[in-house]
């Protein structure tokens, strides 16, 4: 018995090992695509959402997840990171939380494809009290005017901007500096439009302001 069926594996095995690699071939042809799964791993940028407006994030651990789908190759070979997206929603979230967990729950894929992985399982974010606050715009001049004339006043507009940011950001003495506004052998009283600089990156404007308009008025001396 023994020796029949190693007889009908070792007789014209190498027919035998053709013929199943046709067979595994035609299998592949005639299977319908959709039918065919494979995984595929895309980088999508991390977002975060309806973080409360007592709250402000001053760290963030990732900018960027891995996403691993599964899903027919038919779809996979056209999914790119475009068509993923990874977001957060912080509605619940408070000062006194840190880690927060990244699971499938998170992420929109096109609807054939399945979240299988996702990496890292969680991100750390720091948040802290905002603050707003109408912060003063202060000139920058570049050089002097003209010989015999000198500046009577520098008129600004906006002269105060409200700006918002982590409460730790702030302090009293900060103020918003203009780009650099050059005088150099100015004759005549001009006005200038400059932008408006913020005095850390962590702040910033609550309106779309950002620019002001400096008038130095001359008068002869």
């Amino acid at each position: 018995m023994m020796r029949l069926i190693k007889d009908f594996f070792i007789r014209n095995w190498a027919l035998k090992l053709l013929s199943l690699g046709l067979a595994f071939l035609l299998w592949l042809i005639l299977i319908p695509e959709e039918k065919v799964f494979s995984e595929k791993t895309l980088t999508v940028p991390l977002e975060t959402r309806n973080l409360p407006p007592e709250y402000e994030i001053v760290e963030k651990s990732l900018a960027t997840i891995e996403i691993t789908l599964r899903a027919p190759n038919r779809l996979l070979n056209q999914i790119i990171s475009a068509d993923v997206s990874a977001v957060l929603n912080l509605g619940k979230a408070t000062d006194r939380q840190e880690d927060f967990p990244l699971n499938p729950d998170i992420i929109t894929a096109p609807a054939e494809a399945k979240v299988v992985r996702v990496f890292p399982n969680k991100v750390r974010l720091k948040l802290e009290r905002a603050k707003e606050e109408l912060m003063e715009v202060s000139p920058v001049l570049l050089g002097k005017v003209r010989q015999g004339f000198t500046i009577e006043r520098i008129d600004l507009v906006p002269s105060k901007v409200f700006v918002r940011g982590p409460a730790s950001k702030f302090n009293p003495k900060d103020k918003i500096r203009t780009t650099p506004v050059d005088i150099t052998d100015l004759a005549l009283t001009t006005e200038f439009e400059a932008d408006l600089i913020l005095p850390k990156p962590e702040l910033r404007f609550t309106t779309a302001q950002t620019k002001a308009k400096i008038r130095v008025v001359l008068s002869a001396k």
